[in-house]
């Protein structure tokens, strides 16, 4: 056994080691994408076709494999089509090369001042019922979205936030992006999820917060106007039922830069939304 062992480990190199290392990371990396996006239902169905390929090539069944064959020619197009939203997200991902000067990270004092306006508003919102919806702009700029919006890149205050989502304002059905400590534009349209696992009683605010944080890195704050219920979406997942404590301190780790305060918001909608990938 131990000859067997040495004759196998004799030519690797410490080159073959990384080599291993570096595609057992990108499969992980691979699985890691298709369970956390709506690939996960689309790679099933590639299985199955994948499948009867193999077997209608078996049993010499030359028609349905010759179809088959010529639609998995264009398959790789048709991926690249269906997947743009989370390949996009990726290579934003891999791209990123720090923060947004208009970021206020190291000024605790300044973040404590915008999300304490952030919470005042949210708070005020959710006891008058007033929908809402606020975009907080991280490394990703969201400048294209913004330019279907209003300009205002206005200092952001309560009663500001408050003004834009008052139910008479022509601004308050569109989304408010926030950058840095901005009220950068409003009523911007958001792109909606084409998630189809989504409860049917989350409306048009909630679909689009979780539409905009799928392709970008964006923190989402949505207020219903039917109930007030207080909900925020980061990565294309929803957590719901915040009280004004937990979206205080979810908010200052967006705005301090530490990785240990980073896991803290990860470790909060995980729990808000159970471990689950579903919005309810």
């Amino acid at each position: 056994m131990k000859d067997i062992i040495a004759n196998i480990t004799a030519d690797i190199t410490v080159f073959d080691v990384i080599d291993i290392v570096v595609v057992a990371f990108l499969v992980y990396k691979l699985l890691g994408f298709i369970k956390d996006s709506r690939a996960q239902q689309l790679v099933n169905g590639i299985l199955v076709l994948v499948a009867v390929f193999l077997l209608s090539r078996l049993l010499q069944l030359n028609t349905l494999n010759w179809i088959l064959r010529s639609t998995m020619t264009v398959g790789i197009i048709a991926l690249v089509i269906l997947f743009q939203p989370e390949l996009r997200r990726a290579l934003e991902r891999m791209g990123r090369g720090g923060f947004l000067s208009e970021r206020i990270l190291g000024d605790k004092k300044k973040s404590k001042y915008v999300v304490d306006a952030i919470v005042d508003a949210v708070n005020s919102f959710s006891s008058s019922r007033t929908g809402a919806l606020m975009v907080i702009e991280r490394e990703v700029s969201l400048g294209d979205v913004a330019e279907n919006g209003t300009v205002l890149n206005a200092d952001i205050t309560a009663e500001l936030l408050g003004n834009i989502f008052y139910k008479g304002s022509p601004l308050h059905d569109g989304a408010a992006i926030i950058r840095g400590d901005k009220v950068f534009a409003a009523g911007c349209v958001l792109p909606l999820t084409a998630r189809l696992d989504i409860g049917k009683e989350l409306g048009t605010r909630h679909r689009a917060a979780i539409g905009i944080t799928e392709n970008s890195d964006a923190v989402a704050i949505i207020v219903s106007e039917e109930n007030g219920i207080i909900s925020v979406a980061r990565d294309g997942k929803l957590s719901r039922f915040l009280d004004s404590k937990e979206l205080e301190k979810l908010l200052l780790t967006l705005f301090i830069d530490n990785e240990e305060e980073e896991k803290g918001i990860l470790g909060l909608i995980k729990k808000k939304t159970g471990g689950s990938e579903n919005a309810e």
